[in-house]
């Protein structure tokens, strides 16, 4: 079946996460700058989990432009990052509003952890789903970037039981990590594509 679909319900749930993040950051009643102090741990965990989402969205849509089809399998993998992804905005809220104590920033760690893994099994589905398709898997790979993410999201999880402040450093390193985009799919579609286009003008 067509991907159209699917992207475009994705990319419409990933709009709402991110509207729903930002309608979390209350106007103060205060009309001076000292008002928005009070606003900075709220602030902080929009900005990082906008990122994030940001992240997601970005690597998504490269990973989709690989391919051409998608099964039903594919369609449940997807859902299943979608529902982990929709969570970030409620612990978004709780973290910002209690000030990162440990517990809200150790379940932060966990939405992300999750997120990181059912984007590594939607990654895998697509492969599966395209075995001929060896673009998508030569940009994939072993996706070690991707798992050295799960283990620090876990690490950053058990470090804020001990301090919550050590736990948003690792989340917040992860997130620098990933801000260089990935460009393995982008360049391997491009190279496929450069080479069919030599393929047709030698045929001509």
């Amino acid at each position: 079946m067509g991907k159209n679909r699917l992207e475009a319900f994705s990319d419409g749930v990933i709009a709402i996460i991110i509207t729903i993040m930002v309608l979390e950051l209350k106007v103060p009643h205060d009309p001076t700058f000292r008002g928005l102090l009070p606003l900075w741990p709220v602030f902080m965990s929009y900005v990082l989990s906008f990122i994030y989402v940001g992240i997601y969205w970005n690597n998504h849509h490269h990973m989709l432009h690989a391919v051409k089809e998608v099964s039903g399998g594919v369609l449940w993998a997807n859902l299943h990052l979608l529902f982990w992804l929709s969570l970030i905005p409620f612990v978004t809220a709780w973290t910002g509003e209690n000030h990162f104590e440990t517990g809200p920033t150790a379940a932060y760690g966990f939405v992300l952890f999750m997120c990181a893994v059912a984007y590594s099994l939607l990654a895998r589905g697509l492969v599966r789903n395209h075995d001929k398709n060896t673009t998508l898997a030569e940009a994939i790979g072993d996706d070690r970037k991707g798992k050295i993410s799960i283990v620090l999201y876990l690490a950053g999880a058990g470090l804020s039981w001990f301090a919550a402040w050590l736990g948003f450093l690792v989340y917040a390193g992860v997130a620098v990590m990933w801000l260089i985009p990935d460009r393995r799919i982008e360049e391997k579609v491009v190279e496929e594509s450069e080479e069919e286009e030599a393929a047709e003008r030698q045929e001509k």
